[in-house]
């Protein structure tokens, strides 16, 4: 699928900060619906191997399961990718769960070897987003340190970003206008 000029600008951005990188894991999967619904009917212990009680009761309760067991096993396939591993590094798929919270948000909980490597990597913070439609279900999950997790809390206001953009553009028009001023200089000699 392809990205907008403008979301391709604001990832490039996010990845090339060295801040970023250093307190920031991104972790993006891809499930297709069909795949896991074919998947849970050949194999019913499926469900029981991968998924908690917990996310199991949930999946269970929905009209399409299929279609929501596909959005956490992306999460949880996500995570692992955050974190800068995969599950053949000693972390098992039930070592990753999707619980919800009180107003239905999804949030991650670490048992086991991944929350071991969490804390080794100073994880403190783990949002994740799911999506899905009829045939595909996708999740994104960040691995964020206790610095990234404190520079998202600290949000400007409309105002602010307002007046910040204000001072970008004022510096670039400055730097226009002492450009035209050398110019003209130039040309004067």
């Amino acid at each position: 699928m392809a990205r907008s000029r403008k979301v391709q600008e604001v990832i490039d951005q996010a990845l090339s900060s060295d801040q970023a990188v250093a307190n920031v894991g991104l972790g993006v999967d891809m499930v297709e619906v069909e795949r896991m619904e074919r998947i849970l009917s050949r194999t019913p212990s499926f469900a029981q191997k991968v998924f908690s009680s917990q996310e199991r009761a949930y999946c269970d309760s929905r009209p399409y399961p299929a279609m929501h067991y596909a959005a956490r096993f992306a999460a949880k396939e996500a995570v692992v990718k955050a974190l800068g591993l995969g599950f053949s590094s000693g972390i098992s798929v039930r070592d990753v769960e999707v619980v919800r919270e009180e107003g239905g948000r999804p949030s991650i909980v670490l048992t086991g070897r991944a929350r071991d490597v969490a804390e080794a990597l100073r994880i403190t913070d783990i949002p994740v987003s799911l999506s899905h439609t009829k045939t595909d279900a996708i999740a994104c999950a960040m691995a964020l340190t206790q610095d990234a997790a404190r520079t998202r809390t600290v949000q400007m206001t409309p105002e602010q970003e307002l007046a910040q953009q204000f001072k970008q553009a004022r510096a670039m028009l400055d730097d226009l206008g002492s450009a035209e001023d050398v110019s003209h200089a130039d040309r004067a000699l």
